[in-house]
């Protein structure tokens, strides 16, 4: 067992945290949990928890911020539903004591594995036939789950028509298939080793869509190469397929998943990483297009900012020696909701009432700019796979830069840089 897993020491009778599924997730199959509003968290993995401890400081603005350890147990609520619940390790009462978590939703709606755990399964009484009957349903329920599963993925691209006028971001909780079928599928998972461990440790990281009130996302899986130094023969072999079977091989960099509120047509669409593999290099760029396009224009005002940070992150990763970070994706993020423009010279009260209102029909096809300084975010994420010479047990150590996720992010820029000349920008 890796030293990450091994006995944790965890505070007794200390005030937990429910997690709740992060329902914003678009790619990935790591469960990814909602910490609370500005913090999620997910297993750790000694590869990726070295990584963000180390990271060069001139790559942290282009990574999720990184906030702690914590410790991730099985417990039951009033209604005997089984939830997952986080505590500070031993002598770090910080991250959960300083934590406001009212906004949650009741232990019953969330991270619910069985309806109710029956006392009676607790005593020699139990009839027979009832266990067996439980036993039965309990299969069933899983078959199903996999069913459903199946069904997604053959449902790679999905549109949800949904009440303009309501709470779109409210809405987005119980639209999002990929989110919440993969943390089913995870939890269950969870479930089933249960008898033997209790205690996981997850690290908290930045939820970087917290400041968008309908987060628009883009996961792309970027680099020629995905498989570790590590991964078995079996593993790299099965990656090496996927990269040569998509435009990883030929522009490396392909959708991995994505979310989009178009809020001209009043549609949720996404799309899954099924279809993301399928896209040739024109699909890939209509595929981007279709990320920055609202439902009736493109918004052309992301496009420069994106290129911008982009450009940035490039010559950033062109200075890292060593790194290769396999595996590893790309979120591109931006709100769906949409803002009228204003005067400047509008006063406090106009630009409150504005906050308040939702892009509706009445706003016509007007030009539109996000109110605010944060339009567009550019992050990398996932580093299990990572290795640099700097780590020191690693088998294998690389010279230079990693010129697969150079190549990706310069194809990155070709492409929307093609959007915006094309559009007229």
């Amino acid at each position: 067992m890796s030293p990450a897993f091994r006995a944790m020491d965890v505070e007794p009778r200390t005030k937990g945290v429910l997690l709740e599924p992060f329902v914003h997730q678009v790619g990935g199959h790591s469960c990814v949990l909602r910490f609370n509003e500005t913090t999620l968290c997910k297993p750790l993995v000694p590869r990726e928890h070295q990584f963000y401890e180390t990271l060069p400081a001139e790559m942290r603005k282009f990574t999720p911020q990184y906030k702690g350890v914590v410790s991730v147990r099985f417990e039951e609520d009033e209604d005997r539903n089984l939830c997952l619940i986080a505590y500070p390790l031993k002598g770090d009462h910080g991250i959960v004591d300083s934590v406001d978590n009212s906004d949650c939703e009741p232990k019953s709606k969330l991270l619910r594995w069985t309806n109710k755990k029956h006392h009676v399964l607790e005593t020699e009484k139990s009839p027979k036939d009832w266990v067996r009957q439980h036993r039965k349903e309990e299969k069933m329920k899983s078959h199903k789950l996999e069913e459903e599963f199946e069904w997604l993925k053959k449902s790679e691209v999905l549109y949800y028509s949904v009440e303009k006028k309501g709470n779109v971001s409210s809405q987005l909780k119980h639209y999002n298939p990929w989110s919440m079928k993969c943390h089913q599928q995870q939890l269950q998972r969870m479930k089933e080793n249960a008898k033997h461990r209790n205690q996981y440790k997850f690290i908290l990281l930045e939820n970087l869509t917290s400041r968008y009130e309908v987060p628009c996302v883009l996961d792309l899986k970027m680099g020629t190469r995905q498989h570790g130094d590590d991964a078995s023969e079996e593993k790299a072999a099965n990656q090496i397929r996927k990269c040569q079977q998509s435009t990883s091989a030929v522009i490396g960099v392909r959708v991995c998943g994505m979310q989009v509120y178009q809020a001209g047509s009043g549609q949720l669409m996404f799309m899954n990483k099924y279809h993301g593999r399928k896209l040739s290099v024109q699909g890939f760029k209509e595929a981007l297009f279709q990320f920055f396009h609202n439902g009736r224009y493109l918004r052309r005002e992301l496009l420069g900012p994106v290129l911008k940070k982009l450009a940035e992150l490039k010559a950033i990763l062109e200075r890292q020696e060593s790194y290769r970070f396999y595996s590893s994706s790309l979120l591109v993020i931006y709100d769906g909701k949409e803002w009228p423009e204003v005067a400047l010279d509008s006063d406090a009260e106009d630009l409150e009432d504005l906050s308040e209102e939702s892009a509706d029909e009445s706003a016509g096809a007007y030009a539109f700019k996000p109110i605010g300084t944060s339009s567009v975010d550019v992050r990398m994420i996932d580093f299990a796979h990572t290795t640099c010479r700097l780590y020191g047990e690693d088998s294998v150590v690389h010279e230079g830069q990693d010129a697969g996720y150079i190549f990706g992010l310069q194809s990155l820029i070709d492409i929307v840089t093609e959007i915006s000349e094309e559009s007229g920008e």
